[in-house]
């Protein structure tokens, strides 16, 4: 009832047109409306699309899942190898670490956003040196970059814990037999922690993928998408489309939505393909 059944709904809405919110009053339209998002004179050119915007999601989308995955699967791996040796208050450090995870996003970005504003906290340290305020929210630039970083920031944590279990899990004496054979820490790392590592990093790799494809609360919160479309991901297109317009058009907003779980099937399928994969290799040697 609570997962099939909306799927079936919002078919029902993706192949209707109109505005009535019920699928009984909605006339079937078969494929109109992804013919509504997908056309395009050139795919090259935004403009030239009939629903430019929708365009302009998908590659705000694409951007911000290259950056921020590529960002958030380095530095999970840098934290967790840091945490795993044998540092001063390592139990404190890991729990710093995770804490962010626990917090709401919609916390979390209202946190930033207090400090990002014009007015706020960043804005008002750099007055106090004399230095001009910056448009942290308002620059498209820096309103994609600062969507980066409070995402990293704020997930980051969950994907160091996945890679500190598999860093515990590989065998002390492996490392052992590397120190006695004088092998180097940077040989180690590539020759035996990073191989040993893979099936874990493939599934934070994935998961981090999927995450990021979806992501719609500390954006939302932080810039609203803005300035202008700078910041509008697939899922906000979804949301302004189907309930944030004055006009609300169920039928494009249910189409997109089944565009992206195509993607987002295809995705974990993916991490199905590399983890059998790995786990053939593993075992093969």
């Amino acid at each position: 009832m609570f997962t099939f059944l909306p799927i079936i709904i919002n078919v029902l809405y993706a192949t209707s047109a109109g505005v009535a919110l019920m699928p009984s009053e909605r006339p079937y339209s078969g494929l109109e409306n992804f013919e509504i998002l997908f056309e395009c004179r050139d795919y090259f050119d935004f403009q030239s699309c009939r629903k430019d915007v929708f365009w302009r999601a998908i590659a705000n989308t694409l951007k911000f899942s290259a950056i921020q995955v590529s960002l958030m699967v380095f530095f999970s791996l840098l934290t967790a190898l840091v945490l795993n040796r044998k540092i001063i208050g390592r139990g404190f450090w890991r729990g710093v670490f995770f804490y962010p995870v626990l917090l709401s996003p919609v916390v979390v970005a209202l946190i930033w956003k207090w400090l990002l504003q014009s007015q706020g906290v960043f804005n008002a340290v750099l007055i106090s040196m004399n230095q001009g305020p910056v448009d942290w929210l308002t620059d498209r630039h820096w309103a994609f970059f600062w969507t980066i970083f409070v995402s990293i920031w704020a997930h980051m944590g969950f994907y160091t814990l996945i890679l500190l279990a598999g860093l515990q899990a590989i065998p002390k004496d492996v490392y052992e037999a590397a120190l006695m054979d004088k092998a180097s820490p940077w040989r180690t790392l590539t020759h035996i922690t990073l191989p040993l590592l893979m099936p874990n990093l493939i599934v934070v790799l994935v998961l981090a993928m999927i995450r990021a494809v979806q992501v719609f609360d500390e954006v939302f919160v932080l810039t609203g998408g803005g300035p202008g479309s700078a910041t509008t991901f697939i899922v906000q297109f979804i949301y302004q489309t189907g309930f944030a317009e004055q006009i609300h058009l169920y039928g494009l907003a249910a189409a997109a939505s089944l565009a992206l779980a195509v993607g987002l099937i295809l995705l974990t399928l993916l991490q199905l393909k590399l983890t059998r994969a790995t786990d053939a290799g593993q075992k093969v040697r």
